[in-house]
């Protein structure tokens, strides 16, 4: 080690004495500027993966649950086992104004998100009540009126904003991409739009469904999404309910985000474990997909999920129960086609 002369230690003191001086300096300028500013404040959540921070919620009391314990009350064990699983594994939670009407949506999202930030968790909401929908005579038609669906919408934003929660919601899946088809872009616009705004005004992170890689193309899809609000929040959804693989999806959103200037996007993987069918209502010979999770890649794809919970049916098709119920057989079927 080389030795330091005394000559030299009082050279030594000086800077040091500048240094501590000068960095003193720079601490009071800071210090001075954080008054003008103001309090630091937490990035905006659309700027944010949230997926990447917090684990993501499960509810403790979700259909697939009480379904596995009405199997396992049945005597079927290990097919209550193979649900018991399922349940365990994060989903959305869907918001219809069948079940949740206004006055009742609100209070029902508040106590939900007050059990999940003590334990650090997110939970994923999907709004699903937007008016015709389902093109009004589909497995899951219903929805508001367009009076009601903005007011709705708030109770939900306002929820969450008053619980300061970090959450993410999804905005009506299918809504966009069977605008063409049921002739109501205008409209779906609209109010899409209006929960965007709503959404993005209460800070929280939003994603705008687009379908999915086998439904509208890239460039219709963009356009609506514009029209909708895309740039003031999160991003977009692809492939929720629905089974396209993994691969088309990655394909397809990575063009869709590009079209869009770069913006994020979550895709549904929950039941692609064999791909894409042309049935989409109860197909049979579908398996589960891979356990979802938060994607760190540097792309603009912030998380594989399970947006649909699995066991539920898409509707009194192939002798299904209606729209939400759990169809047992297609569930226990799913999760040993998918080697479970």
């Amino acid at each position: 080690m080389a030795r330091v002369g005394r000559g030299e230690h009082g050279i030594v003191k000086v800077l040091l004495a500048a240094g501590v001086a000068v960095a003193l300096v720079v601490v009071g300028v800071l210090l001075a500027r954080a008054q003008e500013w103001g309090p630091f404040e937490e990035a905006d959540p659309q700027t944010r993966n949230v997926f990447a921070e917090r684990a993501q919620y499960v509810d403790p009391l979700n259909r697939t649950r009480r379904a596995a314990d009405q199997l396992r009350a049945d005597g079927r064990a290990d097919d209550a086992d193979l649900l018991m699983r399922m349940a365990a594994v994060p989903s959305g939670i869907w918001l219809t104004p069948e079940q949740f009407p206004r006055g009742t949506v609100g209070e029902y999202v508040a106590d939900l998100v007050a059990t999940t930030g003590d334990r650090d968790e997110v939970p994923l909401f999907v709004l699903y009540g937007i008016p015709g929908r389902d093109c009004s005579g589909g497995f899951s038609a219903g929805g508001l009126d367009e009076e009601s669906y903005r007011p709705w919408v708030q109770e939900v934003a306002d929820a969450l904003a008053a619980a300061d929660a970090t959450a993410a919601v999804v905005v009506e899946p299918d809504a966009l991409a069977s605008a063409p088809e049921c002739d109501v872009v205008d409209q779906r616009v609209r109010l899409l739009g209006e929960a965007v705004d709503v959404l993005a005004t209460a800070g929280v992170t939003t994603y705008v469904d687009a379908g999915h890689s086998d439904w509208v193309a890239v460039r219709p899809m963009a356009r609506m999404l514009r029209d909708v609000g895309i740039d003031r929040v999160r991003g977009f959804s692809t492939n929720v309910s629905n089974y396209q693989t993994d691969a088309d999806e990655l394909v397809f959103a990575e063009r869709l985000s590009a079209a869009l200037g770069g913006t994020h996007w979550i895709t549904d993987r929950g039941r692609n474990g064999n791909g894409a069918t042309e049935v989409w209502c109860n197909p049979d010979g579908r398996a589960l997909g891979k356990l979802p999770g938060y994607v760190a890649d540097g792309s603009g794809l912030d998380a594989y999920l399970w947006v649909k919970p699995p066991a539920e049916s898409d509707g009194t098709c192939n002798q299904g129960p209606p729209a939400g119920e759990v169809y047992l057989d297609m569930a226990v079927d799913l999760a040993r086609a998918a080697g479970w």
